[in-house]
């Protein structure tokens, strides 16, 4: 009937418009006026924690390139959060460090016109 094939049509619309980094949504679609890198919740942490951050709108109002970076204490790249073109918005990544030892991380927003860096803490 109708009611199955609608559900179909939204299943097979929520795969095509999942992100590369399905460890990220959009919680807030307000138009920010400015880039935010929150605290990481919970801080320390074992084995996840969430990272919120909001994307405002480059120059040309579209979508901008965005990258959450995890380091270590060395400062050597551990892991790629997130890369993908966002929209202005506020949004929430998870990052599971099951396969990292305890210690300090660094997690580090780079867009085109802001970077900003933290700290957070896995103990295992």
């Amino acid at each position: 009937g109708a009611p199955q094939s609608l559900a179909k049509m939204v299943h097979i619309k929520l795969q095509f418009n999942a992100p590369q980094y399905p460890g990220v949504i959009q919680i807030n679609s307000e138009i920010p006026n400015e880039f935010a890198l929150r605290q990481n919740y919970p801080n320390p942490f074992n084995p996840t924690t969430k990272i919120r951050f909001t994307i405002s709108p480059n120059v040309k109002r579209e979508t901008s390139n965005t990258k959450i970076i995890i380091f270590d204490m060395l400062g050597s790249e551990v892991e790629t959060l997130i890369n993908e073109q966002l929209n202005p918005g506020t949004y929430e990544a998870i990052w599971n460090a099951a396969k990292y030892s305890s210690g300090v991380y660094f997690y580090k927003l780079i867009s085109v016109d802001y970077s900003e860096t933290k700290r957070m803490v896995l103990i295992k």
